[in-house]
């Protein structure tokens, strides 16, 4: 019997498309270092739902906070980093 752990191989393989189009949303602008009322504001909900967005991620990607969150999102391929030009 092969005593191999692959649920580590599997969780990474179940993150893949993990997000919902309202969480992305939600990271896509803070990789543009948007703060929680400015999301808010654009997105026409509560800077508490945006808070639980930002938690739900972070808690399905088993994170300590939305910088850890936004790394492993990248790492993922899940959110992209685009130069912000003013």
């Amino acid at each position: 019997m092969n005593n191999i752990n692959t649920s580590s191989i599997e969780s990474e393989e179940n993150l893949l498309g993990i997000l919902t189009k309202r969480e992305h949303q939600v990271f896509d602008l803070l990789v543009q270092n948007k703060t929680t009322k400015e999301i808010a504001d654009m997105l026409n909900i509560s800077e508490k739902t945006i808070r639980n967005h930002i938690s739900n991620v972070m808690q399905k990607l088993g994170v300590k906070g939305r910088t850890g969150a936004v790394i492993e999102l990248l790492k993922l391929g899940e959110i992209k980093f685009e130069k912000v030009t003013k």
